[in-house]
């Protein structure tokens, strides 16, 4: 029975210890990651090239086709299912029907 309340308490403290460090050390990487980013005024880089390929018409060609293609994959997939809902609805009538 000590064993289990040790756990519990261990595991406890360990939560709370991780939570806290964890936090820290997210704090402090968020930190160094906006003061690089600001010190650093050549961001204008990354934002060109993403602006670039949005205004590039094939590239806005593709994205349309592969988003085209997956919603067409899972309206497949949605009547599947639906048509698998509908067996086991009917199955399931069929058998009260029985009773």
């Amino acid at each position: 029975m000590s064993d289990k309340n040790n756990f519990t308490s261990g595991f406890l403290l360990g939560t709370l210890v991780g939570g806290v460090l964890g936090g820290v050390i997210g704090t402090v990487l968020a930190t160094k990651n906006n003061i690089s980013a600001e010190g650093n005024e050549d961001n204008s880089f990354f934002k060109s090239s993403s602006k670039s390929s949005l205004d590039n018409p094939e590239i806005q060609e593709d994205v349309h086709l592969g988003l085209e293609e997956k919603i067409n994959l899972l309206n497949h997939a949605i009547d599947d299912v639906r048509v698998t809902l509908l067996k086991n609805v009917n199955s399931q009538e069929k058998e009260s029907l029985k009773e």
